[in-house]
């Protein structure tokens, strides 16, 4: 690709350097950055020293990082030895090192430290163009341009002599704290253990990673589903490793395309490591770049470009094995020999089923009907191609049970597909946490086989330590059985691997309600609600919760969202009249009413009718509820000897009683 201007960085200020180039190109420079602009299959060094020969100006995004970056002072040797003009655009006010000023002690410089950064590119840009627009710049243009403040001379502080010229703030220090702050600078910045030592006195860097979303260098940008794919992998395999804390995909994807730095995302998400990465497809060839950051400081601690043929899948899986262990390794986390050979594991297809199968996954995560049967599709056929992958009927686990739940299909069709297929998975490959995630769900909600389903969960936990959905379900099976503790535990633990997820966090207040704490339960509630104002999940989180904590206008601020249909009539004024005149007890035998004559035509479960009635103090009906819900095996009726369920009226009822025994749940006292 032609190019007027090569853009040299460290990798840990990408987010800086892409803006330089972003604005370059917008103001008509071609630019080559890396890498982006590195063909695959094309040894890095050798894209590297093309580029540069290739180009008239060599533009430097100077600090700290880049001052002692082995990779950019060579990048700096070859642009002055093909004699490039050079430009360094300071970020950060940092003593240049020895090795940089040795090749740069004359060039001209740019001052971009004070915010916003793009204007100092805007003035960059228009430099550059300067420099482009003639064979030769004389010193009077560089004058004119020094003397209209746009370029500054000298990069280390130096003064320099002449009219217009610039001279240095360093000179205000006064020479003796001026030579204590470059010696300080010099020992930490050229001296590795030095520097070690420097940085250990911060305390030992916590285990914890969050891989944000990779960005896709590919020309053609249908291919977001595979960059998409390798970061779920290396997520995947992350997720393994126990002595690692790994952020679950929903809360890392948030921050796609986001403007904030490395260490906002890392306090946002708990995390002390950020691992981000591109990939840049070309036919089979396929290039994958990812580097490892420490969050507190924006260090780099590890980086590795890797070059693979999709035509042998076995190199891009021993990359995505070789990307875990080597974040384990620099966060110094421990890697069990069980951990190990599950990283190491390679599934044995190729590369049409295997794309098949990312594509699919682009779709599962959106429960519209038409992803769920667009990813029902992709997996068809990639059973069709090899009816033995196990991770094909994991997935079509998955998609069936999300069709059932949307009520896409009913019951009678889609529960034999998720039986039929979770089967065949477990038959396949015993060790995809996924799959006991699946079957400890089904004996949770389904099968109400308490022992089977802590079994399930506890084998999905030992595979994959870092499954948030499995903890927090984990935890929902420990509350029913009340066994508090535990499930705050359990929640907690949840909760911190996945905070950005609204039903995480709703899942979690569900649980603390559960173990009795309705206060914190309702506050992540609300948090999702003032996001969200018509999230289904968490208002009925807030219904529940509310009531506990006798908050009782939010208990009606949620029915708005979940009985819409009172609230589209004159019937709710009414409603709300008969709340403030004689409060929720009478509110709510309106509303009982009212919901009477809806179910004569419509299907509400048991279980929300029973908890309604017991809000309008009418405690027979809400037990004839409850004995509908067992009978018919509603899901919810699993919750009914917690306090999230609100019904503590019934509790001493023999027929609750008999239930509670006859479904083997504690019963509440």
């Amino acid at each position: 690709m032609a190019h007027d201007v090569f853009i040299s960085y460290s990798s840990v200020d990408k987010t800086a350097a892409d803006t330089v180039c972003s604005i370059l190109e917008q103001n008509g420079t071609s630019s080559w950055i890396a890498p982006r602009d590195i063909t695959p299959g094309v040894p890095f060094a050798e894209a590297i020293i093309k580029a540069i020969k290739e180009s008239r100006v060599f533009i430097l995004v100077y600090t700290q990082n880049s001052n002692i970056s082995p990779q950019v002072i060579k990048e700096v040797d070859r642009a002055v030895h093909h004699g490039l003009s050079v430009i360094t655009l300071r970020l950060e006010d940092v003593p240049m090192s020895n090795q940089l000023e040795y090749y740069l002690s004359d060039v001209h410089w740019l001052d971009a430290m004070a915010p916003p950064l793009e204007q100092h590119i805007d003035r960059l840009a228009r430099v550059v163009k300067m420099l482009l627009s003639k064979d030769e710049v004389k010193d009077e243009d560089i004058e004119k341009a020094i003397s209209k403040g746009t370029l500054r001379l000298g990069k280390t502080g130096k003064p320099v002599s002449g009219k217009g010229r610039y001279r240095s703030p360093w000179i205000k220090l006064g020479v003796p704290v001026t030579a204590i702050i470059i010696l300080l600078f010099a020992l930490l910045l050229l001296v590795p253990s030095i520097r070690r030592n420097f940085l250990d006195q911060m305390g030992p860097l916590d285990k914890s990673v969050a891989v944000l979303p990779f960005t896709n260098l590919s020309p053609d940008p249908d291919q977001d589903y595979f960059s998409d794919g390798m970061m779920d992998e290396i997520l995947d395999r992350l997720f393994k490793i126990g002595d690692l804390k790994v952020i679950s995909r929903t809360s890392s994807m948030q921050y796609r395309n986001t403007d904030l730095s490395i260490k906002e995302i890392a306090r946002e998400l708990g995390v002390g490591a950020i691992l981000e990465g591109s990939v840049r497809r070309a036919g089979n060839l396929v290039r994958i770049t990812v580097q490892l950051i420490d969050a507190r400081n924006d260090t780099h601690l590890w980086s590795e470009v890797y070059d693979g043929d999709l035509s042998d899948l076995s190199n891009i899986f021993s990359m995505q094995s070789d990307v875990a262990q080597s974040v384990a390794k620099e966060l110094k986390a421990l890697i069990s020999p069980q951990e190990k050979r599950l990283i190491e594991k390679i599934p044995d297809t190729d590369l049409e089923v295997y794309d098949q199968y990312l594509k699919s996954l682009s779709y599962r995560n959106d429960f519209s009907r038409e992803s769920l049967y667009k990813a029902l599709e992709f997996l068809n056929s990639a059973v069709e191609k090899d009816p033995d992958l196990a991770l094909l009927y994991a997935g079509l686990t998955q998609v069936w049970m999300g069709i059932q739940q949307m009520g896409y299909e009913p019951p009678d069709v889609a529960g034999p597909k998720i039986f039929e297929n979770l089967n065949k998975t477990l038959e396949l490959d015993p060790d995809l946490a996924v799959a006991h995630y699946l079957n400890a769900m089904i004996a949770h909600l389904v099968e109400w086989n308490w022992e089977k389903s802590e079994k399930e969960f506890l084998k999905a936990l030992a595979i994959n330590p870092n499954d948030a959905l499995s903890r927090i379900f984990y935890s929902q099976l420990l509350a029913v059985l009340q066994r508090d503790d535990e499930a705050l535990e359990q929640g907690k633990l949840a909760y911190s691997l996945d905070p950005l997820n609204h039903n995480m966090k709703s899942w979690y207040g569900a649980t603390l309600l559960m173990a009795g704490d309705c206060k914190t339960g309702l506050s992540l509630v609300e948090e999702v609600i003032a996001a969200d104002q018509g999230n289904i999940l968490a208002n009925n989180g807030m219904l529940m919760a509310a009531y506990r904590c006798k908050e009782y206008d939010k208990v009606l601020t949620a029915e708005k969202h979940l009985l819409p249909f009172l609230f589209e009539e004159v019937a709710f004024k009414e409603i709300e009249r008969i709340y403030h005149d004689q409060g929720i007890v009478s509110a709510y035998d309106e509303i009982m009413k009212h919901l009477e004559e809806v179910v004569q035509n419509n299907t509400i479960s048991p279980f929300d009718l029973a908890l309604r009635y017991i809000y309008a103090n009418q405690p027979d009906k809400a037990m004839v509820c409850i004995e509908k819900a067992f009978e018919i095996h509603d899901p919810a009726t699993i919750y009914i000897a917690t306090k999230m369920g609100n019904l503590d009226p019934l509790f001493s009822n023999p027929r609750f009683i008999d239930i509670c025994e006859k479904m083997n749940l504690p019963v509440p006292k």
